[in-house]
C-alpha cells in the first residue's frame, strides 16, 4: 500500500483532543509548510507533498510495531513508491533534532517542514491551555521550540517568527484561540534562548540587550547577540554602557513627545557641538552598516563615540533652564541613543 493511500487513515488517530486527529494537523502544517517553503527558496509543491505525507507512516504496521522507525520507514515508502528524493528525505529529517545535539535538517523542504510541524504543536497546544510547568512537557514544547531555533540559527534561515505564528494560528479552527497564544508562544520560544546562550558562555546582560528590544528573527537575535558580545569586550563599552544608561533616564522624564529635531544654531557648547559632529559624521556610515546587518561593525563605528560622550556630560548642563538648549540636546541624545537601539540596549550591559 503507497504512503499516500494511508492519508486517509489518519481521520482515526487523535492528536489531541481539541486540536483535532492527525488528518487535521497534517492539512494545517502543508498550508503553513507552503507558506515557509518559498522565503526559503524551496520549491513549494515539493515542501507541501512532503507534509502531506509525514504521519502516513504511522499508519504502517512496521512502525505500530517499532515506534522509533517513525520517519525512517516514511523515507523508505516513499522511495519505493516513486517520490521525488527530497521528499523522501525530508520525511525522516524532519524529526531532527530529535534530542540535544542532534543534527539538523539538511535540505529546505526537510527545514521548512521540520519548523511547521514544531510551530503548529507549539501554538495549538498553548491556544489550548497546556503549557508547559516545572518538568511537565509532556508535548515536548521545550525542545521543538529550541529545534526551532537551531534550524532558524544554525542554517542561516532568515524568517521572523512573529509573522509565521499568526500564519500557523490562522490554521486553527474558530474554536481555538490560536491568535492569542501567538506571543506567549513567541515569549517561549525566544525563552529557550537563555540556557543556549548560556552554555555557550555568553553572560545573560547580553542577551537581555538585545531581547529587550523584542526582536523575533532568531538568526537576526543571534547576528545582535555575537556583535554585542564582541563589543562589551571593548573599552569604551563600559563608559557607553553607562552613558546610555543616563540618557535612557533622561528620555524618560521628559514629558510628552521627545524632540526630534536638532538645530545646530543653538548648538552653543564647545563639547555639544563635538558631539553632533560626530554623531553626524558617523551616522551615515552606521545607518548602511545596520542595513546591511552588520552589527558588529556598526557597533565598532559607535564606540568612537565614547570621547566625545564623556565630554559632553562632564561639561554640559543638559536641563538647561533655557527651554530651547535644553531640547535641542534632547534631542540629540535622543539621535544618539537611537543609533545604538538600532542594535541593542546596551545600556542593560553590567561593568
Amino acid at each position: 500500500q503507497r504512503l499516500d493511500a494511508r492519508l486517509d487513515a489518519l481521520k482515526s488517530v487523535v492528536f489531541q483532543k481539541q486540536l483535532g486527529s492527525l488528518f487535521d494537523k497534517t492539512r494545517r502544517v502543508m498550508r503553513l509548510t507552503g507558506k515557509i517553503a518559498e522565503p526559503l527558496g524551496c520549491d513549494t509543491a515539493l515542501a507541501v507533498r512532503a507534509a502531506e505525507l509525514c504521519k502516513c507512516d504511522l499508519m504502517t504496521e512496521m512502525v505500530g510495531e517499532f515506534p522509533s522507525l517513525q520517519g525512517i520507514m516514511g523515507r523508505y515508502y516513499a522511495r519505493h513508491d516513486g517520490e521525488p528524493d527530497a521528499v523522501a528525505e525530508a520525511l525522516d529529517d524532519y524529526y531532527r533534532p530529535r534530542f540535544a545535539g542532534d543534527g539538523l535538517p539538511d535540505n529546505a523542504v526537510a527545514q521548512a517542514l521540520a519548523i511547521a510541524d514544531r510551530l503548529d504543536t507549539l501554538l495549538g497546544i498553548f491556544a489550548i491551555g497546556q503549557i508547559p510547568t516545572g518538568d511537565k512537557d509532556p508535548y515536548a514544547l521545550r525542545r521543538a521550540a529550541l529545534g526551532v531555533l537551531r534550524i532558524l540559527i544554525e542554517k542561516n534561515l532568515d524568517l521572523a517568527l512573529r509573522p509565521l505564528l499568526k500564519q500557523a494560528a490562522a490554521e486553527f479552527d474558530a474554536g481555538i484561540k490560536a491568535a492569542d497564544a501567538v506571543e506567549p508562544v513567541l515569549g517561549f520560544i525566544l525563552d529557550r534562548l537563555h540556557a543556549w546562550y548560556r552554555d555557550k558562555g555568553i553572560k545573560a546582560d547580553v542577551l537581555e540587550a538585545v531581547l529587550s528590544l523584542r526582536p523575533d528573527n532568531p538568526l537576526d537575535i543571534d547576528q545582535r547577540i555575537q556583535a554585542v558580545n564582541r563589543f562589551r569586550a571593548l573599552p569604551e563599552a563600559e563608559s557607553l554602557a553607562a552613558a546610555n544608561k543616563r540618557i535612557g533616564n533622561i528620555l524618560k522624564k521628559v514629558e510628552g513627545a521627545l524632540p526630534e529635531t536638532i538645530d545646530t544654531a543653538k548648538l552653543v557648547e564647545a563639547r555639544e557641538k563635538a558631539l553632533f559632529d560626530a554623531l553626524d559624521g558617523l551616522g551615515a556610515d552606521v545607518r548602511s552598516l545596520l542595513q546591511d546587518n552588520r552589527y558588529e561593525e556598526a557597533l565598532a563605528r559607535l564606540a568612537q563615540l565614547r570621547d566625545p560622550v564623556d565630554r559632553f556630560f562632564d561639561e554640559v548642563m543638559v536641563m538647561a533652564d533655557d527651554e530651547a538648549l535644553r531640547n535641542n540636546r534632547i534631542a540629540l541624545l535622543g539621535r544618539l541613543h537611537g543609533l545604538f537601539l538600532q542594535v541593542a540596549d546596551i545600556s542593560r550591559l553590567q561593568s
